[in-house]
């Protein structure tokens, strides 16, 4: 088996261009299409047609997608397997969203220790879209992420959601904050949308960032006021950092589970997931 093959095909189908999976995969359209014959000689079947309107499937390309996507997700399965894990059964990849790392990072793991003690963990932080792809190509066993990316060999699962408050070096009350001294925060498109329709006239700040530890640096830097995780919050205000800023608004945003669609009733994945939510509920209890 090749994988590279295999890759190539999906990344067409989902691009429908041999220029784009180019530029995407980082190889010359040369390249792409040799992939393409290479493949189509080995199945004796034409799976791609290209016209002045695009790239489409054949018959036979159709027919044939559903088994590249398990072919793919098998070999990436395979290579988890040889790897080396110590002691340990087998090695389970997370993917964590960058901000939740800054959130007690050490919650999320004990809680994937429990739900899987056989288990060695290879923990990373990443961004939605990418550990979207990286569950979909089996690099990653499950991930915990901002932003789905609906795609059909992934399944999702709302956990719960964390939450953002508004501090301040500068003011105590929203009616004071100044759009020129705001940080604007976009984390994720949920919490932009959330963040637009809730305060209008902060949402042009001159300047953002949607990494969390650079707008807790700006903050720190420079002062100001902006969005951050409620428990950096509570953090910053108990060490004299910072002020709450009375009558700015919350704004939640939800946490998901991403899994392969095979792997989605297999029970360490449901105890994986079941002890995530569990942990969610637990380290951010319902507002009143």
């Amino acid at each position: 088996m090749q994988p590279e093959l295999i890759d190539t095909f999906l990344d067409l189908v989902e691009t429908r261009s041999f220029n784009k999976t180019a530029e995407r995969l980082g190889v010359t359209q040369s390249t792409v299409s040799g992939r393409v014959r290479t493949l189509e000689r080995q199945l004796d079947a034409r799976l791609l047609e290209r016209s002045r309107s695009g790239t489409r499937l054949t018959t036979a390309g159709l027919r044939f997608e559903p088994h590249a996507r398990a072919l793919r997700l098998t070999w990436a399965e395979a290579v988890q397997a040889v790897r080396d894990s110590g002691s340990a059964a087998m090695t389970v990849r997370i993917g964590i969203q960058h901000d939740l790392l800054a959130d007690g990072i050490a919650g999320w793991v004990t809680a994937l220790q429990s739900a899987v003690p056989e288990a060695a963990l290879y923990v990373e932080g990443d961004y939605s879209t990418q550990m979207c792809a990286d569950v979909m190509d089996g690099a990653l066993d499950l991930a915990i992420i901002f932003s789905p990316r609906p795609n059909p060999d992934i399944h999702f699962e709302t956990l719960g959601s964390v939450r953002y408050d508004m501090l301040s070096t500068e003011v105590d009350h929203i009616d004071r904050v100044r759009p020129d001294r705001y940080i604007l925060a976009n984390y994720s498109p949920a919490f932009s949308r959330a963040h637009a329709a809730l305060l209008p006239f902060l949402s042009g700040g001159q300047v953002s960032s949607g990494q969390h530890a650079v707008i807790r640096g700006l903050l720190t830097a420079f002062g100001g006021s902006a969005y951050l995780l409620r428990d950096t919050v509570a953090e910053m205000v108990a060490a004299g950092e910072a002020r709450r800023v009375a009558r700015a608004p919350r704004i939640e945003q939800p946490v998901f589970a991403v899994v392969h669609l095979r792997n989605r009733h297999r029970r360490a994945h449901r105890r994986m997931i079941e002890r995530l939510r569990t942990h969610l509920g637990q380290a951010r209890p319902p507002q009143r």
